[in-house]
């Protein structure tokens, strides 16, 4: 089975630098594990979430001003 990805339009959430915005949420599926969602706001802060198949997830917000407000990636899977 493919990726399956799908664009959501928001308005009015509250955005990483803390104005409220409209933008755009993108997701991901693989079906076996694999999830992505990439939020982007119109005031142009950015948030990506990955979660991985081993059960990791990989947390990355920007301020619209480039600064990297976190950058997370904590392992859920232990071997």
């Amino acid at each position: 089975m493919g990726v399956v990805g799908n664009t959501i339009d928001f308005t009015e959430e509250r955005a990483p630098c803390g104005l409220v915005v409209d933008g755009l949420r993108y997701q991901e599926d693989d079906a076996a594990g694999l999830f992505v969602e990439v939020t982007t706001y119109t005031c142009g802060c950015r948030r990506a979430i990955r979660e991985f198949h081993d059960g990791s997830v990989h947390i990355r917000t920007v301020h619209h001003d480039g600064t990297v407000l976190l950058d997370e990636h904590s392992a859920e899977h232990e071997a």
